[in-house]
């Protein structure tokens, strides 16, 4: 496959989580909340997580903001969902290195739909709207 048939398959799969987000919502009952706000760009999220036994056991998300914001939100759930914390923020630790342009060692994880955010490493100005969900994810971990 070419550079700009990859290229295209990830913006594609970019805009199906931006228009058809997963996990897109609120749980009721008792959950870890937390607000998250890029001032930059006015990009905001509110991501709950609901964590039993040190497992990931529901994650959903509700915000606003650009397509990169809210499909990286989207994937970050998809992918954490199910995982222990220490998976959890293994993976965002591997997806700030992405975001860094450095090399990352994925065989231990499935990054799944998130390696199609790979380019944003090339825009400094759109790390910030990438990494936002993730930074939510990491400061509600080490609130449990």
């Amino acid at each position: 496959m070419s550079f700009s048939n990859l290229d295209q398959l990830y913006r594609q799969v970019i805009m199906d989580h931006y228009k058809n987000p997963r996990n897109k919502g609120v749980i009721d009952g008792d959950v870890l909340t937390v607000d998250m706000n890029n001032p930059t760009c006015g990009d905001r999220i509110q991501l709950q997580l609901q964590v039993e036994d040190n497992i990931v056991k529901d994650v959903k998300f509700d915000g606003e903001g650009c397509s990169i914001s809210m499909s990286s939100a989207s994937m970050m759930t998809q992918a954490i969902k199910g995982k222990t914390l220490d998976d959890a923020l293994q993976m965002s630790e591997l997806f700030s290195d992405m975001m860094l342009g450095k090399d990352m060692d994925t065989a231990d994880l499935d990054l799944e739909d998130i390696e199609a955010l790979q380019g944003v490493s090339k825009f400094p100005a759109r790390i910030k709207c990438a990494t936002l969900a993730w930074k939510a994810m990491e400061k509600g971990v080490h609130k449990e």
